[in-house]
């Protein structure tokens, strides 16, 4: 360990002991060396000051020259506020202290020259700026360059640590410890090849630009560090001992998997399909374990996939099985599953948490005696009390519902591993699929079968409301059927769940010749499959749901999504939902309810949905405006990384050559034994200290 990551903050002059236990506990700054790594969020230009009168539309953090004209505290208790008015002589803007007022009035004059730094807002055709910055103008000293902004806490702001407290704390850092000769963390062949800038001067450049080519220099090597040890560690800790692993050998094609393919299968493959088969078929032949993603939109024909990838397991002596996350996804894989297995007389299961006592013990014994091929259940699979003869292949579908200690189990049902077949229709972009599910090979079927049209998606407004719903009556009149999707946000859950009833009731008015039924996550089980089923069957046209229907129904007939309030929801969970139609021969449509007033992120969110059905460009859309660590299944992939500087959703480039480099080192050094490899060793431990390695287990 380093002297950096020795040293306690409370030493940095200007911490001391209280505030080093607020960087602790709120931005988890402990040492010198988690200080010097606590990056600015955003740079700001100082040199240029601007005008009031020259303020339009949305604008930045900028700087201002002048002085404040008064002071007025308004507002009682917690709405208690001090306003000021500041002048440059061609405008005013209002600044409004909502926090340390007291302090702030008795800091401040009227008449004094300052430089104000913030973010103006406007609101009525007038300038306000909440809690800027405020320096007495120094004429000898104007402000100059680049200014890094730290990303800060309520609680910090609170305590009177701004943006610029960080900044003399990083400058005294860097002043104590000569940055400059810090030792070298990366391989002197990497940084010539990759033209980097030394550690060093990268992490004084950060923290004090000295212009913007020298920043640009110093993120680079930042992002480029920091994805190295993240890929050099998946590639190490989890890729190669997944390669050690023995997997079962299915040694060749049998007479279930041709007898099924020549004589029963229910439209012709496309080449996306084919070529995805062919990929599992190598891996389960190679005699080590597979673990393959398998990503593909709704009604891209994964689950014929899954079902010939069983079939070569019963080819071969063993017995397989597919875990869904609900009842409704796991039924709708026994009944599609069962009708293509009764041609080759195949025996196939369903195990659920409402299977009748005397029908599990059957399922049990048949497990026993291996007489039971295929086994289709939930979370019911991976109880102690079901134990398999020769479990061979095991399929997780919509496998982020599944925390990973789940999977485990599964995976524990056989003496040596079974192969594993991971099902996703929520895309994952590339660079986060490579890094955070960097255990698994990725197949994708990227083609849908022929005669699927595409959803046509529209955004509408509360003003199109009857146009709206007499388009959805001209569908129904055609036989169709549709969804009518609220939100149901869990912090305004009673809320929603009144916005939900009182639709019901408004949806039941306005379609009177019609049979409407609903459903929400708060129901009970029996009561929520028995009005789904009403949908399933044909006997309710219209559903009205929460997004329960999200994952695992399948209702061909349905041809109109509505989902109100879309600006609530993701674009992965529109995507989804979307996915609920679209699924026939017949022309589909997804129609986004929206109010008119949107943020300029929202709209774009919602203009995406309308100008694409291609889930990858969604998934790459919506990482872009979340960020990886909120993007829905990311949480529970067992690779736990926090990113400080790189950002998967833009740096895709540099990933991939990070990865590159990575598995060259490991290529020439697999255990890295050799005294540059026993470098990166140490590093790499400093930085990621594991106790298990879920991604084993997918």
């Amino acid at each position: 360990m380093s002297l950096l990551e020795r040293s306690d903050i409370k030493y940095l002059p200007g911490v001391g002991p209280k505030r080093a236990e607020l960087l602790a506990s709120e931005l988890h700054i402990h040492t010198f060396h988690d200080m010097l790594y606590y990056f600015p969020f955003r740079y700001v230009d100082r040199s240029t000051i601007f005008k009031i009168a020259d303020l339009q539309g949305e604008m930045p953090s900028i700087q201002l020259k002048g002085h404040f004209v008064n002071f007025v505290t308004q507002g009682e208790g917690a709405k208690r506020r001090l306003v000021a008015l500041f002048s440059d002589g061609t405008g005013t803007v209002e600044v409004v202290w909502f926090n340390r007022i007291k302090t702030i009035a008795q800091t401040y004059r009227t008449g004094t020259e300052y430089i104000l730094f913030g973010k103006p807002t406007l609101f009525k055709n007038s300038y306000s700026i909440i809690h800027p910055e405020v320096d007495i103008y120094k004429p000898e000293m104007p402000p100059t360059g680049l200014v890094g902004v730290y990303n800060l806490t309520e609680k910090l702001r609170n305590r009177s640590f701004t943006s610029r407290t960080m900044q003399k704390l990083e400058a005294t850092l860097l002043d104590n410890i000569a940055v400059e000769r810090l030792p070298e963390s990366l391989p002197p062949s990497i940084i010539a090849k990759r033209g980097l800038m030394p550690l060093g001067e990268s992490l004084r450049n950060l923290h004090q630009p000295a212009d913007i080519p020298s920043l640009q220099r110093a993120q680079y090597r930042q992002k480029y560090e920091e994805l190295f040890f993240l890929e050099l560690d998946i590639l190490k800790n989890i890729k190669g001992q997944s390669r050690k692993l023995p997997g079962l050998p299915f040694a060749h094609v049998g007479t279930l998997f041709n007898g099924f393919y020549h004589n029963y299968l229910p439209f012709p493959l496309t080449n996306a399909q084919k070529r995805v088969i062919r990929e599992i078929r190598h891996d389960t032949g190679s005699g080590h374990q597979m673990n393959r993603l398998l990503q593909g939109d709704v009604g891209s024909g994964k689950t014929i996939v899954a079902f010939l990838s069983m079939l070569l397991a019963l080819d071969n002596g063993y017995q397989a099985c597919i875990m869904a996350p609900t009842e409704i996804l796991a039924t709708q894989h026994y009944e599609s599953i069962s009708q293509m297995a009764a041609g080759i007389g195949v025996q196939v299961a369903l195990l659920t948490g409402s299977t009748r006592k005397r029908e599990r013990d059957c399922i049990h014994a048949a497990l026993q005696d291996g007489s039971l091929g295929i086994l289709i259940g939930t979370h019911a699979l991976i109880e102690d009390v079901v134990r398999f003869r020769n479990l061979g292949l095991a399929v997780i579908d919509e496998q982020h519902r599944f925390g990973v200690a789940q999977r485990a189990k599964l995976w524990r049902k056989n003496v040596t591993p079974p192969h594993v077949l991971v099902m996703t229709a929520t895309p994952i972009p590339r660079t986060l699929a490579m890094t955070v599910y960097g255990d698994l090979d990725v197949s994708v079927i990227d083609e849908l079968p022929p005669g699927r049209k595409p959803v046509t998606t529209r955004l509408r407004y509360e003003k199109d409301r009857r146009e709206m719903y007499h388009f959805v009556a001209t569908e129904l009149r055609k036989g169709r059927q549709a969804y009518i999707v609220y939100p149901l946000i869990e912090e305004n859950e009673k809320l929603d769940l009144k916005a939900l009833e009182e639709g019901y009731e408004f949806v039941r008015e306005a379609f009177r010749g019609c049979k409407v039924t609903y459903v929400h996550g708060r129901m009970k089980p029996a009561e929520k499959e028995a009005h789904m089923q009403q949908f399933v069957s044909g006997e309710a046209r219209i559903l009205v749901a929460t997004t329960v229907i999200e994952v695992g129904v399948n209702v061909p007939n349905a041809s109109v999504m509505v989902i109100e309030n879309a600006e609530r929801f993701g674009l992965s969970q529109l995507h989804q939902l979307r996915g609920r139609v679209g699924r026939g021969a017949d022309q589909s449509y997804c129609i986004l309810m929206s109010k008119y007033e949107l943020s300029r992120d929202t709209r774009h969110r919602l203009e995406v949905m309308t100008q694409t059905n291609d889930g990858f460009v969604v998934a790459e859309e919506d990482m872009k405006l979340r960020g990886p660590g909120d993007m829905e299944g990311t949480q529970q992939s067992g690779i736990a990384f926090n990113l400080r500087i790189a950002n998967l959703a833009t740096d895709g480039l540099i990933v991939q050559a990070a990865r590159d480099d990575a598995q060259d080192v490991l290529d020439n050094d697999p255990e890295l034994s050799t005294p540059a490899g026993q470098r990166l060793n140490t590093e790499l431990k400093l930085r990621f200290a594991r106790t298990q390695h879920w991604g084993l287990i997918s």
